[in-house]
């Protein structure tokens, strides 16, 4: 053990590359999506370090090529559940006693090996499995990957650091203890960096973790697991179970030392998940930490002095990039009547000229969405709004699944503020507009604070001080993430810590000290330097 007071190195937030054509790191990432092309692997378990192969397989397939296998992948079930408990609990007892600052250098290293060797690995991978454009992947798997290691070393410390005080003749100490038991860590296909926080976060504070990858980002989350070992992440301290969601679930649920859950996915999920836990919570070993981040339905609200081209940038950009496919993604517009008569045909041009198609051409802004459930989904919201004499479509809605599930960007106006498609998730390429008289500013902040289960990202657009004052303490607990003249997507690590409330989650804040918190049992300890000898006090004569 170092006697030491160590200071791990200040973390920056890693610069986002261009990609531009032409360009070194673009090179790089199309010799990488070629080689990831030319060679489909197999994916196992892994298990105390070790790979398992059950036979079941499950295949992942690229989105906007859904005829090519990119991987196939073997699942688990409840057999593997209990080899991997039994592997966690094996690594608990001496990963949750190593000192912090070796646990810190594991996942330092994962950050400069993923800054390095693995980007261009990562990124091709993210761009294959979940049709992200090089822009969307580096932003993601590269540069917030990076920033979420680097930067929770930071937190832990100042976790650490902070002290009670302490009486003369006695010293007060705060001890941050690992969970007793295992964390299990579901995450989601949509972002490749918090498939690689959610199982590291927990892990980084002394935990062992059971993982569930999305089956339709199991290689992504393959090579994110490769990257951890490389760093030095022991055996059995992560266990990488991809499977279907009940097979691993429902064991992982029932056993007692369950001690935490890390989940971003799906509302309904979620509440299932804290359902069972609440059902079998007698038969836990501790009650356990329910951490979960879900759906969204984020807004952009504008007032009349809103400037009409940064407004219409951030609709462009917050609902459609990465096909809209966020929990963050612009879903639902409020806009002026005198704002819209002006706004109105040049967003529709703009929606119009977007490119959709392969990610990796240079001009395209939309691809496919992640698989034939989505397409289904989000086409059914379409043909909705077709049908609906309350919901007019103004452009786009077509879609094409005979070579990927490619979905055309689409802007619908509803004529009521409380449509489904102004109150569902839709989580594709599709945003609804509601336009409010301009005298009614007010009245219609109401309703974006009502209208909608979520609330996990908003933003408001406006010059006049007293309209962005009005709107911040009327939708004060309408968005966990509240963006002023900006876009609700593209939330930074260290810069604004991600996390909603209402249906939308816990408010954990990921990228902040507040997620870690949840993933310690602090024990305090008081020393007495000189004790008392004599039981009576002085007011006793």
């Amino acid at each position: 053990m170092s006697n030491a007071i160590l200071q791990p190195p200040t973390p920056e937030n890693e610069p986002v590359l261009g990609y531009a054509p032409g360009s070194a790191e673009r090179d790089a990432l199309e010799a990488a999506v070629r080689k990831m092309l030319g060679e489909p692997i197999e994916i196992p378990l892994i298990i105390g370090g070790r790979p398992v192969r059950t036979g079941r397989l499950g295949e992942c397939r690229i989105p906007h090529d859904h005829g090519h296998v990119l991987a196939r992948y073997h699942k688990a079930g409840p057999k593997e559940v209990e080899l991997a408990i039994a592997a966690s609990q094996d690594a608990w007892h001496t990963w949750s006693r190593l000192p912090w600052q070796e646990r810190a250098a594991v996942f330092l290293r994962a950050a400069d090996l993923l800054a390095g060797p693995f980007r261009q690995t990562l990124n091709a991978a993210t761009v294959l499995g979940q049709s992200k454009t090089p822009h969307q992947a580096e932003i993601d798997a590269a540069a917030e990957l990076v920033d979420f290691f680097r930067f929770n070393v930071q937190f832990m410390r100042q976790l650490y650091a902070e002290q009670p005080r302490s009486a003369p003749g006695a010293w007060n100490r705060l001890e941050h203890r690992p969970l007793e038991g295992f964390v299990f860590a579901a995450t989601p296909f949509n972002f490749t960096s918090i498939a690689g926080n959610l199982p590291s976060a927990p892990a980084l504070m002394g935990n062992t973790v059971l993982w569930k990858p999305a089956s339709t980002a199991v290689t992504s989350a393959w090579h994110v697991m490769r990257l951890l070992e490389a760093a030095g992440l022991p055996p059995g301290v992560i266990n990488f179970l991809p499977g279907d969601g009940s097979a691993v679930g429902r064991p992982v649920l029932a056993h007692p030392d369950l001690a935490g859950i890390h989940f971003t996915g799906s509302t309904g999920v979620f509440q299932s998940l804290w359902r069972q836990v609440a059902e079998g919570i007698a038969h836990y070993r501790s009650y356990p930490r329910v951490v979960g981040e879900t759906g969204g339905k984020g807004f952009i609200f504008a007032h009349p002095s809103a400037d009409p081209a940064a407004l219409r940038t951030a609709i462009t950009r917050g609902a459609f990039e990465y096909q809209g496919q966020k929990c963050s993604a612009a879903s639902r517009l409020y806009l002026p009547e005198s704002l819209w008569a002006t706004l109105r045909e040049p967003l529709v041009e703009e929606i119009r000229s977007l490119r959709v198609g392969d990610p990796m051409d240079p001009a395209t802004f939309v691809a496919a969405v992640i698989d034939e459930k989505a397409f289904g989904s989000i086409g059914a919201y379409v043909d909705h709004a077709r049908a609906s004499d309350d919901i007019e479509i103004l452009t786009g809605g077509e879609r094409d699944d005979r070579q990927g599930w490619f979905i055309q960007p689409t802007l619908v106006r509803s004529r009521t503020p409380d449509s489904r498609l102004m109150q569902e998730e839709i989580f594709g390429p599709v945003v609804t507009a509601y336009v409010y008289p301009d005298a009614e500013y007010e009245q219609a902040l109401g309703l974006c604070d009502r209208t909608s289960p979520y609330a996990l990202t908003g933003a408001v657009f406006a010059r006049d001080r007293l309209a962005i004052a009005t709107a911040a303490d009327r939708l004060r607990h309408a968005a966990g993430n509240f963006y002023i003249n900006d876009k609700p997507t593209g939330a930074v690590v260290g810069q604004q810590p991600f996390g909603g409330g209402r249906a939308s989650g816990t408010n954990d804040k990921a990228g902040s000290p507040l997620n870690l918190l949840r993933w310690i049992s602090a024990r305090a300890i008081k020393e007495t330097f000189v004790p008392p000898t004599d039981f009576r006090y002085p007011y006793m004569g």
